[in-house]
Protein backbone atom coordinates (compact mmCIF):
# COMPACT_ATOMS: atom_id res chain seq x y z
CA UNK A 1 0.00 0.00 0.00
CA UNK A 2 1.28 3.67 -0.88
CA UNK A 3 -0.30 7.17 -1.64
CA UNK A 4 0.20 8.43 -5.02
CA UNK A 5 -0.75 11.54 -5.82
CA UNK A 6 -2.59 11.69 -2.69
CA UNK A 7 -4.53 8.81 -3.15
CA UNK A 8 -4.16 5.43 -1.03
CA UNK A 9 -3.54 2.18 -3.73
CA UNK A 10 -3.05 -1.58 -3.51
CA UNK A 11 -0.32 -2.40 -5.65
CA UNK A 12 -1.54 -0.40 -8.60
CA UNK A 13 -5.25 -0.27 -7.56
CA UNK A 14 -6.76 3.22 -6.51
CA UNK A 15 -9.20 2.35 -3.51
CA UNK A 16 -11.01 5.22 -4.50
CA UNK A 17 -11.74 4.01 -8.11
CA UNK A 18 -12.42 0.57 -6.78
CA UNK A 19 -14.91 2.33 -3.89
CA UNK A 20 -16.70 4.09 -6.76
CA UNK A 21 -16.87 0.89 -8.80
CA UNK A 22 -17.83 -1.57 -6.39
CA UNK A 23 -18.85 0.48 -3.64
CA UNK A 24 -18.54 0.05 0.20
CA UNK A 25 -17.94 -1.66 2.36
CA UNK A 26 -14.95 -3.20 0.31
CA UNK A 27 -12.47 -5.28 1.26
CA UNK A 28 -9.62 -5.58 -1.20
CA UNK A 29 -6.35 -7.70 -1.20
CA UNK A 30 -3.30 -7.66 -2.41
CA UNK A 31 -1.93 -11.00 -4.37
CA UNK A 32 1.49 -10.05 -4.12
CA UNK A 33 1.14 -9.59 -0.64
CA UNK A 34 0.08 -12.50 0.07
CA UNK A 35 2.82 -14.03 -2.44
CA UNK A 36 5.21 -11.79 -0.35
CA UNK A 37 4.27 -13.56 2.96
CA UNK A 38 4.35 -16.80 1.87
CA UNK A 39 8.08 -16.60 0.16
CA UNK A 40 9.36 -15.70 3.48
CA UNK A 41 7.97 -19.26 4.95
CA UNK A 42 9.37 -21.12 1.56
CA UNK A 43 12.71 -19.15 1.96
CA UNK A 44 12.77 -20.55 5.59
CA UNK A 45 12.36 -24.70 4.44
CA UNK A 46 14.29 -24.07 1.46
CA UNK A 47 16.03 -27.68 0.51
CA UNK A 48 13.37 -29.57 3.27
CA UNK A 49 10.88 -31.92 3.56
CA UNK A 50 8.14 -29.39 4.08
CA UNK A 51 4.50 -28.58 3.38
CA UNK A 52 3.29 -25.41 3.89
CA UNK A 53 -0.60 -25.70 4.46
CA UNK A 54 -2.65 -22.48 4.98
CA UNK A 55 -5.09 -22.13 8.01
CA UNK A 56 -7.77 -21.66 5.42
CA UNK A 57 -10.22 -19.94 8.35
CA UNK A 58 -8.23 -16.99 8.57
CA UNK A 59 -10.02 -16.09 4.68
CA UNK A 60 -11.98 -18.92 3.38
CA UNK A 61 -12.18 -16.83 0.01
CA UNK A 62 -12.34 -19.36 -3.09
CA UNK A 63 -9.75 -16.22 -4.92
CA UNK A 64 -8.05 -16.27 -1.36
CA UNK A 65 -7.41 -20.00 -1.46
CA UNK A 66 -6.94 -20.04 -5.19
CA UNK A 67 -3.87 -17.98 -4.81
CA UNK A 68 -2.22 -20.45 -2.50
CA UNK A 69 -3.36 -23.44 -4.14
CA UNK A 70 -1.71 -22.64 -7.37
CA UNK A 71 1.73 -21.16 -5.50
CA UNK A 72 1.93 -25.19 -4.33
CA UNK A 73 0.58 -25.17 -1.01
CA UNK A 74 -1.70 -27.47 1.16
CA UNK A 75 -4.81 -26.69 3.33
CA UNK A 76 -5.10 -26.64 7.46
CA UNK A 77 -9.10 -27.37 7.43
CA UNK A 78 -11.55 -27.38 10.34
CA UNK A 79 -15.19 -28.52 8.48
CA UNK A 80 -16.55 -30.31 5.50
CA UNK A 81 -17.59 -26.91 4.45
CA UNK A 82 -14.12 -25.70 4.44
CA UNK A 83 -12.86 -29.05 2.21
CA UNK A 84 -15.21 -28.50 -0.47
CA UNK A 85 -13.98 -24.80 -0.92
CA UNK A 86 -10.43 -25.65 -1.02
CA UNK A 87 -11.46 -28.79 -3.14
CA UNK A 88 -13.44 -26.32 -5.35
CA UNK A 89 -10.55 -23.68 -5.18
CA UNK A 90 -7.95 -26.71 -6.90
CA UNK A 91 -6.26 -28.01 -4.28
CA UNK A 92 -4.65 -31.36 -4.00
CA UNK A 93 -6.55 -33.25 -1.55
CA UNK A 94 -2.94 -34.90 -0.31
CA UNK A 95 -2.16 -31.76 0.90
CA UNK A 96 -5.14 -31.15 2.71
CA UNK A 97 -4.61 -31.73 6.47
CA UNK A 98 -8.17 -31.83 9.09
CA UNK A 99 -7.84 -30.36 12.62
CA UNK A 100 -10.79 -28.95 15.22
CA UNK A 101 -11.81 -30.64 18.30
CA UNK A 102 -15.71 -31.20 16.61
CA UNK A 103 -15.43 -33.37 13.50
CA UNK A 104 -18.67 -35.18 12.68
CA UNK A 105 -18.99 -38.48 11.40
CA UNK A 106 -20.24 -37.15 8.62
CA UNK A 107 -17.01 -34.91 7.60
CA UNK A 108 -14.49 -37.77 8.22
CA UNK A 109 -16.73 -39.99 5.78
CA UNK A 110 -16.44 -36.99 3.63
CA UNK A 111 -12.59 -36.21 4.14
CA UNK A 112 -11.69 -39.87 4.09
CA UNK A 113 -13.63 -40.10 0.34
CA UNK A 114 -11.83 -37.09 -0.77
CA UNK A 115 -7.83 -38.73 0.22
CA UNK A 116 -6.75 -36.13 2.59
CA UNK A 117 -3.40 -36.18 3.88
CA UNK A 118 -4.34 -36.61 7.71
CA UNK A 119 -6.62 -35.82 10.60
CA UNK A 120 -5.63 -34.40 13.62
CA UNK A 121 -6.99 -35.47 16.28
CA UNK A 122 -8.12 -34.03 19.52
CA UNK A 123 -8.90 -37.05 22.11
CA UNK A 124 -9.59 -40.46 22.58
CA UNK A 125 -12.94 -40.29 21.94
CA UNK A 126 -12.41 -38.79 18.68
CA UNK A 127 -9.84 -41.55 17.53
CA UNK A 128 -12.42 -44.46 18.65
CA UNK A 129 -15.30 -43.06 16.26
CA UNK A 130 -13.16 -42.10 13.07
CA UNK A 131 -11.64 -45.62 13.63
CA UNK A 132 -15.74 -46.93 13.36
CA UNK A 133 -15.87 -44.70 10.62
CA UNK A 134 -12.89 -45.22 8.83
CA UNK A 135 -13.35 -49.30 8.66
CA UNK A 136 -17.18 -49.06 8.17
CA UNK A 137 -16.20 -47.14 4.52
CA UNK A 138 -13.20 -49.67 4.16
CA UNK A 139 -10.75 -47.16 4.94
CA UNK A 140 -7.57 -46.53 6.86
CA UNK A 141 -7.52 -43.30 8.23
CA UNK A 142 -3.78 -41.72 8.59
CA UNK A 143 -3.83 -39.38 11.72
CA UNK A 144 -1.75 -37.18 14.13
CA UNK A 145 -2.65 -36.29 17.62
CA UNK A 146 -2.63 -32.76 18.35
CA UNK A 147 -0.68 -32.69 21.35
CA UNK A 148 -1.18 -29.44 23.94
CA UNK A 149 2.18 -28.64 25.80
CA UNK A 150 0.88 -25.92 28.32
CA UNK A 151 2.65 -23.63 26.76
CA UNK A 152 1.64 -19.63 27.20
CA UNK A 153 1.76 -17.89 24.11
CA UNK A 154 1.57 -14.71 25.72
CA UNK A 155 -1.41 -13.72 23.36
CA UNK A 156 -4.93 -13.02 23.81
CA UNK A 157 -7.04 -15.28 25.95
CA UNK A 158 -9.45 -15.88 23.30
CA UNK A 159 -6.84 -17.36 20.77
CA UNK A 160 -4.38 -19.19 23.26
CA UNK A 161 -4.82 -22.82 22.32
CA UNK A 162 -2.03 -24.58 24.20
CA UNK A 163 -2.71 -24.56 27.93
CA UNK A 164 -4.15 -26.97 30.15
CA UNK A 165 -7.38 -25.01 30.16
CA UNK A 166 -8.11 -24.72 26.12
CA UNK A 167 -10.46 -27.25 24.70
CA UNK A 168 -7.85 -27.83 21.95
CA UNK A 169 -5.76 -31.12 21.65
CA UNK A 170 -4.10 -34.22 23.94
CA UNK A 171 -2.62 -33.53 27.19
CA UNK A 172 1.09 -33.73 27.45
CA UNK A 173 1.58 -36.44 30.00
CA UNK A 174 -1.39 -38.46 28.64
CA UNK A 175 -0.37 -38.31 24.68
CA UNK A 176 1.76 -41.58 25.04
CA UNK A 177 -0.63 -43.52 26.33
CA UNK A 178 -3.49 -42.20 23.40
CA UNK A 179 -0.82 -42.95 21.06
CA UNK A 180 -0.46 -46.63 22.02
CA UNK A 181 -4.17 -46.44 21.99
CA UNK A 182 -4.31 -45.02 18.45
CA UNK A 183 -1.81 -47.81 17.07
CA UNK A 184 -4.05 -50.78 18.52
CA UNK A 185 -6.67 -49.55 16.01
CA UNK A 186 -7.51 -50.96 12.79
CA UNK A 187 -8.87 -48.06 11.22
CA UNK A 188 -5.96 -45.68 11.84
CA UNK A 189 -2.60 -45.08 10.62
CA UNK A 190 -0.27 -43.27 12.89
CA UNK A 191 2.15 -40.71 10.73
CA UNK A 192 2.59 -37.72 12.74
CA UNK A 193 2.39 -35.19 15.69
CA UNK A 194 0.58 -31.95 15.83
CA UNK A 195 1.11 -28.82 18.02
CA UNK A 196 -0.75 -25.25 17.61
CA UNK A 197 -0.21 -23.28 20.89
CA UNK A 198 -2.05 -20.24 19.52
CA UNK A 199 -2.75 -17.38 17.32
CA UNK A 200 -1.02 -13.90 16.76
CA UNK A 201 2.08 -14.69 18.96
CA UNK A 202 4.85 -12.04 18.52
CA UNK A 203 8.14 -13.82 20.00
CA UNK A 204 9.88 -16.81 19.39
CA UNK A 205 10.24 -17.81 22.90
CA UNK A 206 6.73 -20.01 23.13
CA UNK A 207 7.43 -21.94 19.81
CA UNK A 208 10.91 -22.76 21.52
CA UNK A 209 9.46 -24.18 24.56
CA UNK A 210 6.70 -25.83 22.80
CA UNK A 211 9.53 -27.47 20.46
CA UNK A 212 10.97 -28.84 23.44
CA UNK A 213 8.26 -30.63 24.69
CA UNK A 214 6.69 -31.87 21.51
CA UNK A 215 10.71 -33.17 20.16
CA UNK A 216 10.45 -34.94 23.82
CA UNK A 217 7.45 -36.84 23.18
CA UNK A 218 8.51 -38.14 19.13
CA UNK A 219 11.47 -38.98 21.24
CA UNK A 220 9.12 -41.36 23.26
CA UNK A 221 6.34 -42.45 20.85
CA UNK A 222 9.27 -43.90 18.42
CA UNK A 223 10.67 -45.24 21.21
CA UNK A 224 7.48 -46.99 22.12
CA UNK A 225 7.83 -48.99 18.56
CA UNK A 226 5.50 -46.29 17.04
CA UNK A 227 7.34 -43.82 13.94
CA UNK A 228 6.21 -40.66 13.46
CA UNK A 229 6.71 -39.52 10.01
CA UNK A 230 5.80 -35.67 9.66
CA UNK A 231 6.08 -33.52 12.55
CA UNK A 232 3.42 -30.40 12.05
CA UNK A 233 4.49 -27.18 14.56
CA UNK A 234 0.94 -25.29 13.48
CA UNK A 235 1.21 -21.45 12.62
CA UNK A 236 0.13 -19.00 15.18
CA UNK A 237 2.64 -16.12 14.15
CA UNK A 238 1.49 -12.70 14.31
CA UNK A 239 1.35 -9.35 11.99
CA UNK A 240 2.22 -5.99 12.75
CA UNK A 241 -1.05 -4.07 13.75
CA UNK A 242 0.04 -1.37 16.14
CA UNK A 243 3.45 -1.70 15.87
CA UNK A 244 4.01 -5.63 16.92
CA UNK A 245 7.42 -6.78 15.69
CA UNK A 246 6.75 -10.29 15.05
CA UNK A 247 9.59 -12.32 13.35
CA UNK A 248 10.08 -13.11 10.28
CA UNK A 249 8.96 -16.28 9.32
CA UNK A 250 12.26 -17.18 7.69
CA UNK A 251 14.20 -16.38 11.01
CA UNK A 252 11.78 -17.66 12.97
CA UNK A 253 12.07 -21.11 11.23
CA UNK A 254 15.98 -20.91 11.03
CA UNK A 255 15.64 -21.23 14.84
CA UNK A 256 13.12 -23.76 15.40
CA UNK A 257 15.70 -26.36 11.92
CA UNK A 258 18.58 -25.55 14.05
CA UNK A 259 17.12 -26.75 17.17
CA UNK A 260 15.76 -30.14 15.19
CA UNK A 261 18.33 -30.85 13.84
CA UNK A 262 20.37 -30.70 17.13
CA UNK A 263 17.89 -33.52 18.48
CA UNK A 264 18.12 -35.79 15.33
CA UNK A 265 14.53 -35.14 13.76
CA UNK A 266 16.30 -32.75 10.90
CA UNK A 267 14.86 -35.90 8.18
CA UNK A 268 11.47 -35.96 8.79
CA UNK A 269 8.81 -34.10 7.09
CA UNK A 270 7.82 -31.33 8.19
CA UNK A 271 4.04 -29.46 8.11
CA UNK A 272 3.06 -25.90 9.23
CA UNK A 273 -0.06 -24.06 9.11
CA UNK A 274 0.32 -20.54 9.05
CA UNK A 275 -2.96 -18.52 8.29
CA UNK A 276 -3.19 -15.10 9.77
CA UNK A 277 0.44 -14.08 9.15
CA UNK A 278 0.12 -15.17 4.84
CA UNK A 279 -3.12 -12.56 4.54
CA UNK A 280 -4.00 -10.38 7.52
CA UNK A 281 -1.38 -7.31 6.29
CA UNK A 282 -2.76 -7.95 2.33
CA UNK A 283 -6.18 -6.83 3.04
CA UNK A 284 -8.00 -3.62 3.84
CA UNK A 285 -11.16 -2.71 4.24
CA UNK A 286 -12.92 0.46 2.60
CA UNK A 287 -15.66 2.20 4.00
CA UNK A 288 -17.64 5.37 3.08
CA UNK A 289 -17.79 7.93 6.13
CA UNK A 290 -21.50 8.60 6.90
CA UNK A 291 -21.41 11.55 9.63
CA UNK A 292 -19.36 12.67 12.37
CA UNK A 293 -21.29 13.62 15.49
CA UNK A 294 -20.28 15.52 18.78
CA UNK A 295 -21.45 13.47 21.54
CA UNK A 296 -21.54 15.37 25.39
CA UNK A 297 -17.86 13.05 25.96
CA UNK A 298 -16.78 12.23 22.66
CA UNK A 299 -16.88 12.63 19.00
CA UNK A 300 -18.05 9.68 16.47
CA UNK A 301 -16.89 9.11 12.82
CA UNK A 302 -20.17 6.77 11.67
CA UNK A 303 -18.91 4.83 8.72
CA UNK A 304 -20.73 2.30 6.47
CA UNK A 305 -18.89 -0.73 8.05
CA UNK A 306 -19.52 -2.33 11.10
CA UNK A 307 -19.14 -5.28 13.80
CA UNK A 308 -20.65 -7.66 11.33
CA UNK A 309 -18.44 -7.07 8.54
CA UNK A 310 -15.08 -6.54 11.08
CA UNK A 311 -15.77 -8.53 13.91
CA UNK A 312 -11.92 -7.92 15.41
CA UNK A 313 -12.53 -5.01 17.54
CA UNK A 314 -15.97 -6.00 19.33
CA UNK A 315 -14.45 -9.94 20.07
CA UNK A 316 -10.82 -9.01 21.02
CA UNK A 317 -10.70 -5.10 21.52
CA UNK A 318 -8.80 -5.14 18.74
CA UNK A 319 -6.56 -2.29 17.20
CA UNK A 320 -6.72 -1.87 13.25
CA UNK A 321 -4.79 0.94 11.70
CA UNK A 322 -7.29 3.80 10.14
CA UNK A 323 -6.04 6.22 7.11
CA UNK A 324 -8.05 8.09 4.61
CA UNK A 325 -7.71 7.48 1.18
CA UNK A 326 -7.62 10.23 0.06
CA UNK A 327 -5.45 12.79 1.68
CA UNK A 328 -7.62 15.70 2.94
CA UNK A 329 -6.38 19.07 2.12
CA UNK A 330 -7.98 22.39 2.10
CA UNK A 331 -8.45 24.98 -0.35
CA UNK A 332 -5.12 26.53 0.51
CA UNK A 333 -3.79 22.96 0.45
CA UNK A 334 -3.40 23.26 4.46
CA UNK A 335 -4.34 20.64 6.64
CA UNK A 336 -5.79 21.35 9.57
CA UNK A 337 -3.41 22.75 12.58
CA UNK A 338 -5.69 20.39 14.87
CA UNK A 339 -7.12 17.53 13.81
CA UNK A 340 -10.21 16.52 15.26
CA UNK A 341 -9.95 12.94 17.45
CA UNK A 342 -13.15 10.40 17.25
CA UNK A 343 -14.26 7.06 18.30
CA UNK A 344 -14.96 5.57 14.52
CA UNK A 345 -18.41 3.57 14.92
CA UNK A 346 -20.83 1.31 12.88
CA UNK A 347 -24.38 1.63 12.44
CA UNK A 348 -25.14 -1.47 14.40
CA UNK A 349 -27.51 -1.01 17.06
CA UNK A 350 -24.59 -2.23 19.96
CA UNK A 351 -22.19 -0.17 21.45
CA UNK A 352 -19.82 -2.70 20.67
CA UNK A 353 -19.77 -1.92 16.99
CA UNK A 354 -16.85 0.19 17.20
CA UNK A 355 -13.88 0.19 14.95
CA UNK A 356 -11.24 2.12 16.38
CA UNK A 357 -10.82 4.79 19.30
CA UNK A 358 -9.49 8.33 19.58
CA UNK A 359 -8.34 8.51 15.91
CA UNK A 360 -7.33 11.29 14.73
CA UNK A 361 -8.93 12.35 11.62
CA UNK A 362 -9.82 15.17 9.31
CA UNK A 363 -13.43 14.08 7.79
CA UNK A 364 -16.16 14.40 6.43
CA UNK A 365 -19.82 13.10 5.33
CA UNK A 366 -18.57 11.15 1.79
CA UNK A 367 -14.60 10.54 2.59
CA UNK A 368 -13.50 7.16 2.62
CA UNK A 369 -11.41 5.41 4.83
CA UNK A 370 -9.33 1.91 4.72
CA UNK A 371 -9.42 0.34 7.89
CA UNK A 372 -5.64 -1.67 7.39
CA UNK A 373 -4.46 -5.32 8.21
CA UNK A 374 -8.08 -6.65 7.64
CA UNK A 375 -6.94 -9.51 5.35
CA UNK A 376 -7.71 -12.07 7.94
CA UNK A 377 -10.24 -13.30 10.77
CA UNK A 378 -12.66 -10.23 8.91
CA UNK A 379 -14.60 -11.12 5.97
CA UNK A 380 -14.16 -14.74 7.11
CA UNK A 381 -16.00 -13.98 10.38
CA UNK A 382 -18.53 -11.80 9.30
CA UNK A 383 -22.07 -12.34 9.73
CA UNK A 384 -25.57 -10.61 8.65
CA UNK A 385 -26.51 -9.56 11.82
CA UNK A 386 -28.89 -6.35 11.23
CA UNK A 387 -30.12 -8.11 8.08
CA UNK A 388 -26.78 -6.39 6.93
CA UNK A 389 -25.05 -7.92 3.68
CA UNK A 390 -21.97 -8.86 3.76
CA UNK A 391 -19.59 -6.87 1.50
CA UNK A 392 -17.73 -7.61 -1.92
CA UNK A 393 -13.88 -8.87 -2.40
CA UNK A 394 -11.79 -7.59 -4.72
CA UNK A 395 -8.44 -9.12 -5.34
CA UNK A 396 -5.77 -7.09 -7.03
CA UNK A 397 -3.13 -8.32 -9.09
CA UNK A 398 -0.34 -5.16 -10.41
CA UNK A 399 -2.90 -3.13 -12.19
CA UNK A 400 -5.95 -5.57 -12.73
CA UNK A 401 -8.40 -5.86 -9.65
CA UNK A 402 -10.77 -8.80 -10.00
CA UNK A 403 -14.22 -9.00 -8.05
CA UNK A 404 -14.28 -12.92 -6.31
CA UNK A 405 -17.09 -11.88 -3.90
CA UNK A 406 -20.33 -10.02 -5.16
CA UNK A 407 -22.04 -7.93 -2.01
CA UNK A 408 -24.37 -9.93 -0.82
CA UNK A 409 -28.25 -8.76 -1.18
CA UNK A 410 -31.26 -9.09 1.31
CA UNK A 411 -33.12 -11.44 -1.00
CA UNK A 412 -29.23 -13.57 -0.71
CA UNK A 413 -29.75 -13.48 3.16
CA UNK A 414 -33.64 -14.72 2.66
CA UNK A 415 -33.24 -17.30 -0.30
CA UNK A 416 -33.18 -20.28 2.42
CA UNK A 417 -36.06 -18.88 4.43
CA UNK A 418 -39.75 -19.65 4.29
CA UNK A 419 -42.80 -17.94 5.87
CA UNK A 420 -45.39 -19.87 7.85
Amino acid sequence: MAYKNDELYVEDASLVALAREHHTPLFVYSKSAMLSSLSAYQRGFAGRNALICYAMKANSSLGVLQVFAEAGCGFDIVSGGELTRVLKAGADPQKVIFSGVGKTRAEMRQALDAGIACFNVESIPELDVLNEVALSAGKVAPISLRVNPNVDPKTHPYISTGLKGNKFGIAHEEALATYRHAASLKGLRVVGIDCHIGSQITTITPYLDAMDRVLDLVANVEAAGIPIHHIDFGGGLGINYNGDTPPEADVLWAQLLTKIDARGFGSKQLMIEPGRSLVGNAGVCVTEVLYTKQGSDKSFCIVDAAMNDLPRPAMYQAYHGIVPCKLPAKPDGIRLARVPIYDVVGPVCESGDWLGKDRELDVVSGDLLAVLSTGAYCMAMASNYNSRGRAAEVLVDGDTATLIRSRETIEDQMKMEKLL
